[in-house]
């Protein structure tokens, strides 16, 4: 058979490769993630003595087999595959009682059932047979042998030696075959070998030259996937015995490399503007009246988010960048205009009272057209409206709730901001006169 979580071949394993109707023909609330849940318990509850799962795509192709994360439990220290699998049973046992993960499981086992041919090299002896001749014997019977090619009509044919399936169908068939001994003799290997049945592994992944077993699993819902893969670490740390270590492999190692890169992209992001409009003004004191605002519009989109009941995912910090930008702007027509009234003699107070004033239309016009446009994304439906409903409700309540606080408070901070750097600016000394004393 084939096992589509590991992409190989097994003789005790099966897949099935399941497409989904289009949006159009599903009824509401069979999303891919429900029909998982809902085919993992419905198959698991019908089919007994045999491990089911059911495994979502990557959410980056080419990174992986399936989606959520991969941990392969190493074998560090040489103590054998069997304790490997009975470590690797612990940790899963373990993160299946976490609320952080679920449907947590592995592909690796030692019980495939398998046969063993353990020759008497005592009897190869007596019988003259080469061991190299038996192993040679197995290899071209069993598997096969590149013999030659040959042209037949302009086209070439490669020549292979193995023997027929029906001779080599039954375990009892290997008994039968023969090989050569020194005289030439033809000799069955059933009197120079004994068949045994036994259990191991059908397929042993190496991971930094280890023997390694793959586990796999996904963030349970309301739990982000960096929160699974620091209980998944926190599990391995406290099950896992002394020579069996642990590591992460495709997507779920390249977040970890990675790292909290992320929480850096919006300080620079707010130091960049900052920085901008500290080139536009000409001061260092008067781009704090702009910036003051972000807190509130990130504060806000993240309570539309959590009143949704949705999570902080990448497409939600990519919301909160874009806001960063969409807030400022707000801020920018008060206090460009507050500081051109403010340069022409009138107080901070009545410079930034008339700036809000005169400004109000023009930030309500352009600010909820831009709220209005992302409506569709917050009601959106069909393939990936997951994405696009995350990346529409943070933008649309952050600028909502910097629309309606905005027009209050970005005067209050250029009134607090202006007159803490008048306080602050010196007078200019005036510079001393001397006299000039008279010839005598």
């Amino acid at each position: 058979g084939f096992s589509g979580a590991t992409f190989s071949n097994a003789s005790n394993a099966g897949a099935i490769f399941v497409t989904l109707k289009p949006f159009s023909e599903r009824d509401q609330g069979h999303s891919a993630k429900a029909l998982v849940a809902s085919l993992t318990q419905a198959l698991n509850s019908e089919i007994q003595g045999a491990q089911l799962f059911v495994i979502a795509p990557p959410s980056v192709r080419g990174l992986g087999n399936s989606g959520g994360f991969k941990m392969v439990v190493q074998d560090r220290g040489g103590r054998g595959l069997e304790t490997l699998s009975a470590a690797t049973g612990e940790l899963i046992a373990a993160a299946n009682q976490s609320k952080t993960v679920e449907r947590v499981f592995t592909t690796f086992s030692t019980a495939t059932p398998r046969y063993f041919l353990d020759i008497d090299r005592t009897k190869t002896e007596m019988l003259n047979v080469p061991v190299e001749n038996v192993f040679e014997a197995l290899q071209v019977f069993l598997g096969s042998a590149y013999v030659n090619d040959f042209n037949l009509l302009g086209r070439t044919y490669r020549v292979t030696a193995q023997a027929d399936a029906p001779f080599r169908f039954e375990p009892s068939d290997i008994a039968r075959l023969r090989a050569r001994s020194t005289s030439g003799a033809m000799v069955p290997l059933g009197s120079l070998a004994e068949i045994r049945e036994t259990t191991g592994s059908d397929r042993v992944v190496r991971h930094n030259l280890y023997p390694a077993a793959e586990v796999q699993g996904s963030a349970a819902p309301g739990h982000s996937s960096g929160e699974a893969l620091t209980t998944m670490e926190q599990l391995a740390d406290k099950t896992l015995p002394s020579g069996i270590g642990s590591d992460w492999t495709e997507l779920a190692f390249q977040q970890r490399l990675a790292g909290n890169a992320g929480l850096l992209i919006f300080p620079l992001s707010v130091l960049f503007v900052f920085l901008v409009l500290t080139a536009q003004y000409e001061s260092w004191t008067l781009p704090l009246a702009i910036i003051l605002i972000v807190p509130l519009c990130l504060l806000f989109a993240i309570l539309g988010i959590w009143m949704r009941g949705m999570d902080n995912n990448i497409l939600t910090q990519i919301g909160f960048v874009v806001l960063i930008g969409l807030a400022c702007k707000n801020a920018i027509l008060i206090v460009e205009f507050a500081k051109q009234q403010e340069d022409e003699g009138k107080s901070v107070y009545a410079a930034a009272t008339n700036a809000a004033q005169l400004r109000l239309r023009p930030i309500l016009m352009t600010s909820f057209a831009f709220i209005l446009g992302v409506v569709p994304l917050m009601i959106a439906s069909g393939a990936g409206a997951e994405m696009r409903q995350v990346l529409g409700t943070a933008v649309f309540s952050g600028m909502l709730g910097v629309t309606l606080f905005g027009l209050f408070l970005t005067p209050v901070f250029y009134v607090v901001i202006r007159r803490f750097s008048e306080r602050g600016t010196l007078a200019p000394k005036q510079p001393a006169v001397m006299e000039e004393n008279p010839r005598g």
